[in-house]
């Protein structure tokens, strides 16, 4: 009976060896990744959940105000353009009414310009009256060619305007663009963030929609609604004041959307900035202009109707509407709702009227 031996083992030299090293050692790797429970990262808490979300929202806060910007500047340059074609085309067509004019003296001209000024001198039954004309002639050509030169030299500034409008338009569009980018980037974050929120309980998910968010602790709204200031009783120091702050409590409870300037939405310079249209006053459109729309006060003078700003690069604003409280768009998902101004990093005021 034939002993049963183990086969003896190949071994492996030069290329056919490196190729089993590498192929042992992928198949180390693999069996140290795969096999075994996931290390997964430690899960967030809830208050982790809520802290990234108001992150988030900020984030988004401060893109939409430079888009706003952006968008505002945009706008006016489109607007310069369309004024600059106009003029450029009223430009041409006295350019070309000049030229027409100019063409048919040219061709008077050069019928009577056959003979010499002499000869027709010689030749005219009535030299004082050939004389007057020739000088009459003069001073039309002299009027022709100077209005033909002020046309030309118009619509060649006409044309470098035109130019430099559009050039200034393309970098505001390519802003523009930029800043929808990385909107869109925010609204990725955000849709993550959704996720995470998902993720709570009933409970700590009802009490984050209903607390309004900028410090740590957050403001619950069923305690400032008892707080609320009842708008009868708001005493504004004048007329407009006064009406900015009726038409803010007229906006309460409408979304907040990015960019919305109303009468359904808003966002938050939106809000202010539709609230003083109302008192007819006009405001810039973001929130880093409008503290430069009126005089600064100090936040121990704040009364009805001053806008308040809030974190280091001036990226929210609310109504001042007394007692310590705005009326404010929030953010994506919170209405426009009363506030308390303690709530986030106070930044300045200003009194527009």
């Amino acid at each position: 009976m034939a002993a049963h031996r183990k086969p003896k083992q190949r071994l492996y030299t030069g290329p056919a060896a490196r190729t089993a090293a590498t192929l042992a050692l992928t198949g180390a790797a693999t069996a140290a990744v795969l096999p075994g429970p996931a290390h997964a990262d430690p899960q967030r808490t809830p208050a982790q959940v809520k802290a990234e979300v108001d992150r988030l929202y900020h984030d988004a806060e401060v893109a939409t105000e430079r888009y706003n910007g952006a968008k505002e500047k945009a706008d006016a340059a489109e607007d310069a353009l369309d004024d600059l074609r106009d003029e450029a085309a009223r430009g041409t067509e006295r350019l070309n009414t000049a030229r027409d004019a100019l063409g048919s003296f040219a061709a008077a001209q050069y019928r009577a310009g056959g003979l010499s000024t002499s000869v027709q001198l010689a030749l005219s039954s009535d030299p004082d009256q050939y004389l007057e004309r020739a000088s009459y002639a003069d001073r039309i050509g002299d009027r022709q060619a100077a209005a033909l030169g002020k046309v030309r030299r118009q619509v060649a500034r006409i044309a470098t305007l035109r130019s430099q409008a559009k050039g200034e338009l393309a970098a505001l569009t390519s802003r523009r663009a930029e800043l929808k980018k990385h909107r869109a980037t925010i609204t990725t974050k955000l849709a993550d963030a959704q996720r995470l929120l998902d993720r709570l309980t009933p409970p700590e998910r009802t009490a984050y929609e209903n607390t309004d968010h900028g410090s740590a602790a957050g403001t619950p709204l069923a305690d400032r609604a008892g707080r609320s200031t009842a708008r009868g009783a708001v005493r504004a120091p004048n007329a407009r004041a006064a009406e900015a702050v009726a038409f803010a409590y007229g906006a309460l409870g409408k979304p907040y959307v990015w960019g919305a300037t109303g009468p359904s939405s808003f966002d938050c310079s939106g809000l202010t900035q539709a609230a003083w249209r109302a008192a007819g006053v006009s405001l810039p459109r973001t929130t880093y202009t409008q503290i430069n729309a009126g005089r600064r006060v100090s936040r121990s003078e704040l009364a009805p109707g001053d806008l308040v700003f809030f974190y280091s690069g001036i990226s929210h604003v609310g109504l001042y509407i007394g007692n310590g409280q705005m009326i404010h768009a929030p953010r994506t998902g919170s209405p426009v709702r009363i506030a308390p101004i303690d709530q986030m990093p106070f930044a300045g005021a200003a009194r527009v009227a």
